[in-house]
């Protein structure tokens, strides 16, 4: 069984940066990419970025572009971070890792999330 294990959240106020991290745990696997979702109360997850492994190629959403970094550590440990700078308000949510594994045709291992709030 593989799991990912975010952390990293907390309490910042806007303005201020944070930086997530999001590491597998249990077997290897292999996968095409790895991303951030987020939620907000009362609102449904929504797609922060993504990092395709070969490569190491970025997409983000239009409302964190310029904003947030996706980056990993290395190839082998298959651990990513989201560098979150200028935070808002409006970025206070629950962030999820997720990874889409070879063969897989959507995002199908999810982690349990860590909480980011954003102070004004």
């Amino acid at each position: 069984q593989v799991q990912l294990v975010e952390s990293g959240g907390g309490l910042v106020q806007a303005g201020g940066s944070l930086r997530l991290s999001c590491v597998p745990s249990g077997r290897a696997f292999s996968h095409y990419a790895m991303a951030w979702f987020r939620q907000a109360p009362g609102k449904e997850r929504e797609f922060v970025g993504f990092l395709r492994w070969s490569g190491g190629s970025t997409e983000y959403a239009d409302s964190v572009k310029g904003r947030f970094t996706i980056s990993r550590d290395s190839i082998k440990n298959n651990k990513i971070y989201l560098q979150m700078n200028n935070l808002k308000p409006e970025d206070t949510a629950v962030y999820y890792c997720a990874a889409q594994t070879v063969g897989a045709t959507s995002w199908n291992i999810w982690g349990q999330g860590t909480q980011v709030t954003v102070s004004s």
